[in-house]
């Protein structure tokens, strides 16, 4: 597994982790924008009522005089110092009591009947001040009315209308600070979850890359301790319980190798037996064995598919504990049963092998050693590459060391004699391509010895 691979699900645990602070952070920031907005709003709009009503009442304060001294310039006057100063103020006007417009805003309308607004009655103060919500498609506005009085006298009333939304700069404004306030908060949450996120999720990922690498076989120190929190005793007794298995597959290593030393010894002993009851054959299997893995050491095999072809070698001939020594130990040529029944060999061997289950893997090089690459071996009549590797390799070596060895019907040939015969067979009872490479291992094996004579 590539770092990046193991680093991915805790990329994606801190990616969780974050937005989910991060998507808090904006529900909450937007509530409490929300709530402020809101809350401001009301506030302002508040203050405006408020203002707006004082105006109201000092405008009917002053008016009273002006209105019974028949003052009309000085109401006028007013009524527009009143308006430009204020331009969330629609309109303002004074009426006498019939509601007939004295002064308004709008000089044009003097003399008309003021047409009061529907709308809901909000409140009514002692003073006589009322309010009217008016609702309409421009968004609405309160209508304010106090009384003009004047020595006790009711003379009229001063209408105000004011807009009930706040005012556009004002909210704009307002709303672009708390944009700045939330939306720093929002950043700086962000970042805060991020780094939270990653503290949080550090130590995971060190257990998780030491957990991997002890599976691997890869851990080599310690893992680091980022807090005395509960993480943080979970990776001291993950190093202590690291310790202890490395103590103890060091150990079971140990044992291992010493009785794999023990298995290959005893089957080393187990084949010198069986070539033993031959004096012809006497070493046999070990001669093969080398043979063979020089040859696979040239077709680049692992260790361990050199061990299991090792091992393969010094079982070849295993079958031959069921020979009868009358067949086995005969000096001349065997009869065509005789012959026959010493072929079964290599199905003995299988079957011997076949009673445990650990050696099993040598059973193809075992049984398959004596097929031909054109399909006339036995016991399978198998063919090119059909024949296992194990099996094709022994064949080669088996051969060579059959034909290079004295036996009571021939003379061994030379090593010479011997590579041309292997040669001459490639295609027909050898693989072609393992045949070559074992011939020219063979010559460059001899030029070595004829130049060390020299």
């Amino acid at each position: 597994m590539t770092a990046q691979n193991l680093l991915a699900p805790f990329k994606k645990i801190r990616v969780k982790a974050a937005l989910f602070v991060l998507l808090l952070l904006f529900s909450v920031t937007a509530g409490l924008y929300l709530i402020t907005l809101r809350t401001m709003n009301r506030r302002i709009l508040g203050e405006v009522i408020k203002r707006a009503e004082s105006l109201c009442r000092s405008t009917a304060s002053a008016a009273g005089y002006s209105i019974s001294s028949q003052d009309l310039l000085g109401l006028d006057n007013l009524v527009f110092k009143i308006k430009s100063l204020n331009p969330d103020i629609e309109y303002i006007a004074i009426t006498d009591t019939d509601g007939k417009i004295l002064v308004h805003h709008d000089i044009s309308k003097a003399g008309e009947m003021f047409r009061t607004a529907e709308g809901n009655l909000t409140r009514r103060d002692a003073d006589g001040t009322t309010m009217t919500d008016v609702r309409d498609a421009s968004g609405g506005r309160f209508e304010i009315r106090s009384p003009v009085r004047f020595v006790d006298r009711l003379l009229g009333a001063v209408v105000l209308g004011v807009n009930k939304t706040v005012p556009v700069a004002a909210q704009r404004e307002a709303r672009r600070k708390m944009l700045i306030v939330f939306g720093s908060v929002l950043v700086l949450g962000f970042v805060s979850s991020l780094l939270l996120s990653s503290f949080l999720t550090r130590p995971i990922q060190e257990l998780s890359a030491g957990v991997t690498e002890l599976k691997e076989g890869r851990l080599s120190s310690p893992l680091r301790v980022y807090s005395l929190d509960e993480l943080g005793r979970l990776t001291q007794s993950f190093n202590e319980m690291t310790a202890l298995i490395t103590v103890q597959r060091d150990e079971l290593g140990k044992y291992a190798r010493e009785l794999e030393q023990a298995y290959i010894s005893t089957v080393r002993v187990l084949a010198a037996a069986i070539d033993a009851r031959d004096a012809y054959t006497l070493g046999h299997s070990t001669r093969v064995a080398k043979l063979s893995l020089e040859l696979g050491r040239d077709l680049g095999l692992s260790h361990a598919e050199l061990e299991d072809l090792e091992v393969a070698c010094l079982f070849h001939d295993v079958g031959k504990i069921k020979i009868p020594d009358s067949i086995l130990l005969k000096r001349g040529r065997l009869g065509a049963e005789e012959k026959k029944e010493m072929m079964r060999h290599s199905e003995f061997g299988a079957e011997i092998l076949s009673k445990a289950p650990s050696l099993f893997k040598y059973i193809p090089g075992v049984r398959h050693h004596h097929e031909w690459h054109d399909g006339r071996g036995y016991p399978d009549g198998l063919t090119g590459d059909r024949i296992p590797l194990a099996a094709a390799i022994i064949a080669l070596a088996d051969v060579y060391d059959a034909v290079t060895s004295d036996r009571p019907y021939r003379a061994a040939m030379t090593g010479s004699e011997a590579r041309r015969e292997v040669a001459s067979l490639a295609g027909r009872q050898f693989n072609p391509e393992l045949a070559v490479r074992f011939v020219r291992l063979l010559e460059t094996k001899s030029e070595a010895i004829d130049r060390e004579r020299e």
